[in-house]
């Protein structure tokens, strides 16, 4: 089951990160011809499309912490989450991810990376400091289980290539709403790129949170059940799931392009932890705990 799933998530990783190309290639090129540079526009389309790709690849997780501005545990600070890491990569046969703290109140947690060999868990203090052991235990297995399904790649290049997507479609915003009319009117391309650009702002933001919704649903049951294979314990994970669920307190340096990556939903929006809802990008938590439950 979990060896179909990994191969199913890096099936997945090649495809997003080949749609994420081409729409941020096209979107270069249309902004370059805007430009009238000709045959240079290739050119840049290429280099502002690939080499995005190759760093979100190679430096994902280091993008995804100083976005949230997580800072690496010590094990005289962070002695227990470290020894139940510890713990849970021996039951798991995963090699030890590193350990980062966010400084925030907010109950959350995530993994990153782009493999085992490369992967960081990071826990806030707010969740460190009102969960007990056992409960603790639950949700860093949850993240350990990400990193063996081989999630936390889909999810990082994902945040990586939103984050740029959106950049796009400011850009484009500012072309079409806020340039010179008289420039748009004398550039024989202006037309068309307005006509892209409109059609960019429109659709880059629904295909992003579409793209989010598809992966993160379905990945967090997936981890739940794993998480449970790991500690044996699935009380431990159902307790921190009613307590983050009692939790409205919002994670401060979170953003839409990384909210997917979290064990719950960082703004904390009640209707989204009672029920689902279309556009969230997590289960509701007391569907997670029915499905734990059911488990025992």
């Amino acid at each position: 089951m979990i060896l179909e799933e990994v191969r199913k998530n890096k099936v997945s990783s090649f495809i997003i990160i080949s749609v994420f190309i081409i729409v941020i290639m096209l979107g270069v090129y249309s902004i370059c011809m805007y430009y009238d540079l000709g045959a240079l526009s290739i050119v840049f389309a290429l280099a502002f499309s690939i080499i995005p790709a190759l760093i979100s690849y190679y430096n994902c997780d280091k993008l995804v912490l100083k976005l949230n501005g997580a800072r690496p545990a010590t094990k005289e600070q962070d002695l227990l989450i470290d020894s139940l890491l510890e713990g849970l990569c021996i039951a798991s046969g995963l090699p030890k991810p590193k350990l980062y703290i966010i400084e925030d109140s907010a109950m959350n947690a995530f993994a990153t990376g782009r493999n085992p060999e490369t992967a960081v868990i990071c826990l806030t203090t707010g969740i460190i400091e009102r969960l007990d052991k056992y409960e603790l235990e639950g949700v860093i297995a949850h993240e350990l289980a990400h990193i063996k399904n081989h999630d936390i790649l889909l999810f990082t290049v994902v945040s990586v290539f939103v984050g740029l997507v959106v950049i796009l479609s400011d850009f484009f915003t500012r072309i079409a709403f806020r340039g010179s009319s008289r420039k748009r009117n004398n550039n024989k391309n202006g037309g068309i790129i307005a006509l892209v650009a409109i059609i960019f702002i429109i659709l880059s933001p629904i295909f992003a949170t579409l793209m989010q919704l598809m992966l993160s649903r379905k990945r967090e049951y997936l981890a739940d059940s794993t998480a449970i294979e790991f500690t044996r314990n699935p009380d431990g994970l159902i307790n921190a799931l009613r307590k983050i669920s009692n939790d409205f307190n919002p994670l401060e340096t979170a953003s839409k392009s990384t909210a997917h990556m979290y064990i719950v939903n960082p703004f904390k929006e009640k209707r989204q932890v009672t029920r689902d809802n279309l556009m969230s990008t997590h289960p509701a938590i007391e569907n997670r705990i029915d499905k734990l439950i059911n488990i025992q």
